[in-house]
Formats: C-alpha cells, sequence, structure tokens
C-alpha cells in the first residue's frame, strides 16, 4: 500500500513539473503571439531602429504549415500530429527516469510548444509567428521551444548513449565493438 502511495505521489510530482514548464511556454507563446495580432497588421514589419531591420525584426505573419513556414498546405496534419506527439508526451514523462532532468525538460519544452502551436491552429485558424532574424523563417515562441527542446533530447540521449557505454566499457568489452569476443 505505501509503495503504491509513494509511486502516486512521485508520478504526481512528475506531472506538476511537465505542467509547470509547458503552462510557462503556452502562456509566454500565446500572449506575444496576441501581442503581435493585436498590434500589427499580417505583413506589419516593425524594428526598433531601422539599421536593426535587416538583422532582426517582428513581421505578423500566418503560418498554416509546420514549423519556420514547412509544408504550408498541411494544417489538418500538423493539428492531429501536435495531438498525438501531445498525449505521447504525457503518457512517457513519467517514465523518464529523474536522473535525466535534460531529457525531462526537453519534453516539456515540446509539450509547451506543440501545445501554444496547437492551441492557434484550433482557434485562430493558423500559427502566429513573428520573429524575424535575418533571411531565416519567421518564427514563434512556440517553435523555438520545440527547437531547443528537440536540441536537449538529442544531447541528452547522446549523453546517456555516452555514459551507458563508459559503464559497460568498464565492466568489460562492449559487444560488439572492435576486440569484443
Amino acid at each position: 500500500m505505501l509503495r503504491v502511495v509513494e509511486d502516486g505521489l512521485a508520478r504526481a510530482r512528475d506531472y506538476v513539473f511537465l505542467s509547470a514548464v509547458a503552462s510557462v511556454i503556452v502562456a509566454l507563446d500565446q500572449w506575444t503571439k496576441y501581442l503581435v495580432r493585436s498590434r500589427r497588421e499580417v505583413g506589419e514589419i516593425w524594428a526598433p531602429t531601422p539599421g536593426l531591420a535587416p538583422y532582426a525584426r517582428i513581421v505578423h505573419w500566418n503560418n498554416t504549415g509546420a514549423a519556420f513556414g514547412m509544408l504550408p498546405s498541411a494544417s489538418l496534419v500538423f493539428t492531429i500530429v501536435a495531438m498525438i506527439v501531445s498525449v505521447a508526451i504525457v503518457f512517457y514523462f513519467p517514465r523518464v527516469p529523474d536522473r535525466q532532468p535534460i531529457l525531462r525538460f526537453a519534453l516539456a519544452l515540446q509539450l509547451g510548444g506543440a501545445v501554444g502551436n496547437l492551441i492557434d491552429r484550433l482557434l485562430v485558424g493558423t500559427v502566429t509567428d513573428f520573429i524575424s532574424i535575418g533571411t531565416f523563417p519567421v518564427f514563434n515562441v512556440a517553435d523555438s521551444s520545440i527547437s531547443i527542446g528537440v536540441a536537449l533530447l538529442v544531447a541528452a540521449m547522446w549523453v546517456e548513449e555516452r555514459r551507458h557505454k563508459a559503464d559497460a566499457g568498464a565492466e568489460g568489452e562492449i559487444p560488439g565493438e572492435p576486440g569484443a569476443v
């Protein structure tokens, strides 16, 4: 009985962390998109100084595709994918060990970004993008969160793989490696 209670508390703690990080991302994403939608016409460009405009600016843009404007005619597909990814993260998150905080944080960032853009797709019909840097495609806070989450996920998996190989190497030669029996 005590083990069931401990497991329940651990799962609750996991979901509090996941929800907190994702909620901050969603709130920041939706707030910034609201500011852009309410203060700039679609296509309108703003930069604090004219000299900065070629390098960094705010551009109100509507995106029907994926992050950074890829596949512009696949809005329904990305709506469904965002729902599936969100459910998968919520389901998988408690299974990620506490000793992998970067992986946990990466999943929370990805959930926040997916939900932020999903809200736009469901309520507005398009995703509001507004951050324009140089010639890079216009993006938003949710896109950034997803991208940073993916980069952290890859880095965390790489570190875990190296740790696993180091642990296996300490116990003897790694099967499949040169010199293994």
